[in-house]
C-alpha cells in the first residue's frame, strides 16, 4: 500500500494536468501535455542526470551544514540565557529578509559556485531547526527535571539524557520541514548565477523556449525532493521510534 499510494497519485495529476490543457486550450509554449514532457524527459534524461547531481549535492551539504548549524544555536541558547537574547533576533532576521534578496549578494561573495547555492540552502534550513530543536528543549517536562535536580545530576548530564531526548520529537518535526524546502535555496542560487544544476538547466531551457525541456527538468526536481524527504521521514521515524504517528501511514 505504501508504493500504491504515490503511483496513484501519480497518475491522478497526470489526468488532472491533461484535462487542464484540453479544457483550457493553451498552447504548447504555455502549458505541454504530460506526453511532449515525459517525451523530453526520456530524451534529455542523461543531461538532466547530470544536472541533478550538482543540485542534490547543493541540497545535502546545505542540509547538513544547516542542521548541524540550526542545532547548535539551539543548544547556545538553552544553556546562556545571555546568548540567547543576542542570537534570537539574528533568527528571526534570517527568515525576514527574503531569500531572493540575499541571493544576488551571496553569489557576489562567494562566487558561481557551489559555495553559494549551499550557503542559500542553509540559510533557508537554519531557521526551522534551531526554532524547533529549542522549543522542544524548553518544553521539556518540569517533574523530570525537578526529579533530576534532586537526585544531583550535573547540568551536562541533565542536557544529555533529558533535555535533547525530550526535544527529539520537535527536531524532528523542523528536519522534515528544513527538508522539503532546502531545495528551494539551491534552485534559487542556480537562477540567480551558476553553470551547472536544474535550476540553471530551467533558465536555459526557458530562454530557448523549450517549455518541455523545463517541464522536464522541474519534475526530476519535484521526484527528488520528494524522494529525499520519504527517506528523511524514515530515518526520522527510526530515531524517535517512541513517539506514535497518527494519520495515514
Amino acid at each position: 500500500m505504501n508504493f500504491l499510494r504515490p503511483f496513484i497519485l501519480a497518475v491522478g495529476f497526470v489526468i488532472m494536468w491533461q484535462v487542464l490543457v484540453i479544457l483550457t486550450g493553451a498552447p504548447t509554449y504555455i502549458l505541454p501535455g504530460p506526453l511532449p514532457v515525459a517525451t523530453a524527459l526520456i530524451e534529455k534524461f542523461p543531461l538532466l542526470l547530470s544536472h541533478l547531481g550538482t543540485t542534490l549535492a547543493e541540497i545535502l551539504l546545505g542540509l547538513a551544514l544547516g542542521t548541524v548549524l540550526g542545532s547548535s544555536a539551539a543548544l547556545v541558547m538553552i544553556l546562556s540565557p545571555l546568548l540567547k537574547r543576542w542570537m534570537l533576533p539574528v533568527l528571526v532576521i534570517s527568515q525576514a529578509i527574503p531569500v531572493f534578496a540575499l541571493a544576488p549578494i551571496l553569489v557576489l561573495w562567494l562566487g558561481y559556485g557551489m559555495a553559494s547555492k549551499v550557503a542559500m540552502a542553509v540559510l533557508i534550513i537554519f531557521f526551522p531547526v534551531a526554532s524547533s530543536f529549542y522549543s522542544g528543549m524548553q518544553r521539556t517536562e518540569p517533574d523530570l527535571l525537578e526529579m533530576a535536580r534532586i537526585m544531583g545530576a550535573r547540568p551536562l548530564a541533565v542536557l544529555r539524557t533529558i533535555i535533547i531526548p525530550s526535544a527529539l520529537p520537535a527536531f524532528a518535526a523542523g528536519l522534515r520541514v528544513a527538508t522539503a524546502v532546502a531545495p528551494i535555496g539551491a534552485v534559487v542560487g542556480e537562477w540567480v548565477g551558476s553553470s551547472a544544476g536544474l535550476g540553471f538547466y530551467m533558465l536555459h531551457a526557458n530562454a530557448r523556449m523549450q517549455i518541455d525541456v523545463m517541464f522536464a527538468a522541474l519534475t526530476v526536481l519535484a521526484g527528488t525532493s520528494l524522494t529525499l524527504y520519504f527517506i528523511i521521514d524514515r530515518l526520522l521515524a527510526r530515531l524517535v521510534f517512541w513517539q506514535p504517528r497518527h494519520g495515514m501511514q
